[in-house]
Formats: C-alpha cells, sequence, structure tokens
C-alpha cells in the first residue's frame, strides 16, 4: 500500500509539471484561446480578466467539457495575476475590440493603457515567461510589452501574419475550389491595412498562385486579405474576429511549447533585417523553446520592399505615437 501511494504521489508530481499557459483576457479570443489549448492538451491554463465571475465561469465551463473532449488539463478562472505565477507562456488579448467605423488607430491608447498594466502584473510573477501579444493595434502593442517588460526580444511576439496569412489562404483555397491544406501563404508587415501579402510566394501544392490565377483576381484576394478583419466585424456588429485569432495564437503556442522550430509569420524585433531596424514588424520566425530563435529574411523584389518600408512606416508611426 506505501508503494501504491508513492506511486500517486510521483503521477500527481508529475501532472504538476505540465506547461502553464495564463490568458489574459477572457472575452472571446481568450476564452478560445483556453478553449484551443485545453484541447490540444498544451498545458494547464489560468484565464484572467477584471470582470469579476468571467473568467471563473469560463474555466469551470470547459473544464467539465473535459469528460467529454478527453483533455485533463487544470483550468484556474482569476480576476487577479497570483495565480499566473510561474507561467510558461502568457497569451495577451485584453484590449478594446473593433466597432464599426472603427480604425485600429483608434484604439491605441486606450489599448496601450491596457496591455502596459498588463504587461507590469505578469512579469513581476513570471519572469521566465513568453509573451504573445493578440490585442490591436498589434505591431505597436509587442513593441510596448517589449519595452515595459525588459524582456529580451526574442520572448515578446505578435500574433498577425499567423491570422493574416489563415484568412489569404482561406481566400485562395476558396477561388480555386482546393483543400486549404494544399495552400500556403505568404504575409509580411504590420497587421493592418498596409500588411504586405506575397503572392509569388503563395503556393497551392507548390504551385505559386501566380501560375494559377490571373493578376486581378489575386489582387482582389489580396485587397480582401488586407481587410479581413474590418469584413468580420461588418458582419458581427457589436464585436471583431476570435475564432481565427485565437486558432493562430494557438498555433504559435503549440509550436514554442513543443520546440517545433515552426516557420511562422509573427510580428517580430527587427534589427536591421529588411531593412528595418529597432522596430517590430510581421516577418516569416523560426518558433522553439526559446521563442523567436530565427528571422527567416527573403529577398524581395523591388514593389515588394516599397511596400514593407510603407508598412513599416506606418507602424513607427504608431510607436512614435506612444512614445517608445
Amino acid at each position: 500500500m506505501a508503494a501504491l501511494q508513492v506511486g500517486k504521489a510521483e503521477i500527481l508530481t508529475e501532472l504538476r509539471t505540465r506547461p502553464k499557459i495564463s490568458v489574459i483576457g477572457a472575452g472571446n479570443v481568450g476564452a478560445s484561446v483556453a478553449q484551443y489549448t485545453v484541447e490540444k492538451e498544451l498545458g494547464d491554463v489560468v484565464l484572467v480578466d477584471v470582470v469579476e465571475g468571467i473568467p471563473q465561469g469560463k474555466a469551470l465551463d470547459l473544464a467539465q467539457a473535459g469528460p467529454v473532449h478527453g483533455y485533463d488539463s487544470s483550468l484556474t478562472g482569476s480576476n487577479g495575476y497570483d495565480e499566473t505565477a510561474d507561467s510558461d507562456i502568457v497569451v495577451i488579448t485584453a484590449g478594446l475590440a473593433r466597432k464599426p467605423g472603427m480604425t485600429r488607430d483608434d484604439l491605441l491608447f486606450k489599448n496601450a493603457e491596457i496591455v502596459g498594466s498588463v504587461v507590469e502584473q505578469v512579469v513581476k510573477r513570471s519572469r521566465n515567461a513568453i509573451l504573445i501579444l493578440v490585442t490591436n493595434p498589434l505591431d505597436a502593442m509587442v513593441q510596448l510589452a517589449w519595452k515595459k517588460s525588459g524582456f529580451p526580444p526574442e520572448r515578446v511576439i505578435g500574433m498577425a501574419g499567423v491570422l493574416d496569412s489563415a484568412r489569404f489562404r482561406t481566400f485562395i483555397a476558396r477561388e480555386l475550389d482546393v483543400s486549404v491544406e494544399n495552400v500556403t501563404a505568404f504575409v509580411l508587415g504590420g497587421h493592418g491595412d498596409s500588411m504586405v501579402p506575397l503572392p509569388r510566394y503563395s503556393t497551392v501544392a507548390g504551385i505559386p498562385i501566380t501560375d494559377l490565377l490571373p493578376a486581378d483576381k489575386i489582387q482582389s484576394l489580396v485587397t480582401r486579405t488586407a481587410n479581413g478583419g474590418a469584413e468580420i466585424v461588418a458582419f458581427l456588429k457589436s464585436g471583431s474576429a476570435y475564432y481565427a485569432p485565437a486558432a493562430s495564437a494557438v498555433e504559435m503556442v503549440e509550436a514554442i511549447l513543443k520546440d517545433k522550430k515552426k516557420i511562422l509569420p509573427c510580428a517580430a524585433y527587427l534589427s536591421g533585417q529588411y531593412g528595418t531596424k529597432g522596430l517590430y514588424v510581421g516577418v516569416p520566425v523560426k518558433l522553439g523553446r526559446r521563442g523567436v530563435e530565427q528571422i527567416i529574411e527573403i529577398k524581395l523584389q523591388k514593389d515588394e520592399q516599397a511596400a514593407f518600408d510603407k508598412s513599416a512606416a506606418a507602424v513607427r508611426e504608431l510607436v512614435d505615437k506612444l512614445k517608445l
């Protein structure tokens, strides 16, 4: 019996060594991040929100789906940050959602205040965490989080290009009536109207879409991708996208926790790559257990570089407004 008791203790200890993922903001995006995270059994989740009862209720609801979906992850809801201590990854979704007619720029100062406060609370308790930012305007919020945290830039990353690429892939697949699994897409630059989809690097089963679609159709897909968030806001009226943003953030979480060395387009700190220095902008990176382990730099054509420079300039304008 004693041996059996020791065995149980060892099992419980093992369970406590699961990765810890804290999600700040229990709205639609944050709750969906928590859901996808436990469904993939990536670790235990702490869900934090300022509204009393919301994170607790959603965490309990998700826990009760565990027996059905077959996950044993621990879920904790809280209105404070103590439960987030020693997190491996912190996903920050807290902030105001865009409303119809509201640009990402309109969100800048209010969400900067929210994100700045969140980062201060998180880093006090999780000095070794990797931060993934989802709050808009994304690129400026990542820059702010990096400055506030004092973390090395490879441990502060923005979710942007994964979502933008997923939207581009969806539109390409629908246009060609093929599986989304056959489609790869490449999007650079800031997360917003100035993003830079690269059709010549976007393929269907390895075939560039420039060989499959006329230029005018590709341009219409590029434009729709750039306005992908606004299109959903217009439909929802009182909210913004959450399923795809959450899935995109969780793909990053999984790549990091499983040390997959997966190349994904993310908002990363550039120190001269792509002709940009001292700024977070969307580029392809290799994600592993240390965060951004490599920035993949590809040779851009003249018009592509010009579009990237314009996008980076739009990001820098927001960063300058925040005096970062």
